[in-house]
């Protein structure tokens, strides 16, 4: 087989994640190589919600796998769009990693005991929405830059706390910044949290048949169900939508959640069945939260 080009972001954890996958197909005996490539959301330093979230960290990357100049490219799922690109493939999706969220206060107090008033810095409509909900006296504000960044940034007070991906903290060894797990009860993950996405195009018989050998069957499933959800709601990356899928013993239960962007209205539901059935559950939970209303909250939300 001949090289395999590998193409990521440059943040130090889409390194890491590309890295991880580099080393995974070398150990198959296969010859890696990995391309750094910018996107429009590396450049760009204003809030998501202005700049447009659909393919901001994976337009540019897409657009080089089409052009064969890579062969793979390494997303973290929850940035890849749900919509699919002609001529591509999400191939594979590895274990895992966790999906909760996680509370990192600069006075080591969690979101309960933190005062009112609290500045807690999230770029996330879907936190943002569910920590208004949970403590309507706290004040939620716009955060960007990788995780180093944003730790500087409540390092220098600008925050009070930050919301941060647990598995993002985990896979470059800053565990011991975490203050608080919080609880998806109350915080539900994004659609993909978690998750690496691999995708290579759907006529590369030669990638397709290494990253098979990375997949790993219950966490594309659960994937699978959130996208599912989240392409039949026709809500984008930026509009307030939690979901999480958990397959234990062949069966895939799906949760999912629709806020309004102030925290004050939420919709939920759930559904559950056979994984094989992954993409019909996402589809049919969709189908159950937009007869409850949430079409409405995720139009308010675009505006």
């Amino acid at each position: 087989m001949s090289i395999i080009r590998i193409g990521t972001r440059g943040s130090k954890l889409a390194l890491w994640q590309a890295q991880w996958v580099a080393s995974q197909l070398s150990d198959l005996g296969i010859e890696v190589h990995v391309e750094i490539i910018s996107t429009q959301g590396d450049i760009s330093t204003q809030p998501l919600s202005q700049v447009g979230g659909q393919g901001l960290f994976t337009k540019e990357i897409q657009r080089e796998l089409l052009a064969k100049r890579v062969d793979v490219a390494v997303h973290s799922l929850k940035d890849l769009p749900t919509q699919p690109i002609p001529g591509l493939h999400l191939a594979a999706v590895p274990l895992r990693e966790t999906t909760a969220d996680v509370l990192v206060s600069a006075s080591g107090l969690g979101l309960e005991a933190l005062p009112a008033g609290s500045r807690i810095g999230t770029g996330s409509s879907r936190r943002a929405a569910q920590l208004r909900h949970w403590r309507r006296d706290i004040e939620v504000i716009d955060i960007r830059g990788n995780v180093d960044t944003r730790l500087a940034k409540l390092a220098a007070g600008d925050y009070d706390a930050i919301v941060l991906a647990a598995a993002g903290l985990t896979r470059l060894g800053l565990q011991d910044r975490i203050t608080e797990v919080l609880p998806a009860s109350r915080i539900l993950p994004a659609v993909g949290q978690g998750a690496l996405g691999l995708e290579c195009r759907e006529d590369d018989h030669a990638a397709l048949a290494a990253l098979a050998k990375l997949d790993h069957v219950p966490s594309h499933a659960e994937v699978l169900a959130e996208r599912s959800l989240l392409l039949a709601l026709l809500a984008g990356c930026l509009a307030p939508v939690a979901a999480r899928g958990t397959v234990k013993d062949g069966q895939l239960h799906l949760v999912g959640r629709v806020l309004s962007l102030d925290g004050q209205q939420v919709i939920s539901g759930s559904q559950r069945g056979p994984i094989e059935q992954a993409t019909l559950l996402g589809s049919e939970l969709a189908h159950d939260l937009l007869a409850l209303g949430a079409a409405e909250l995720i139009a308010a939300a675009r505006q």
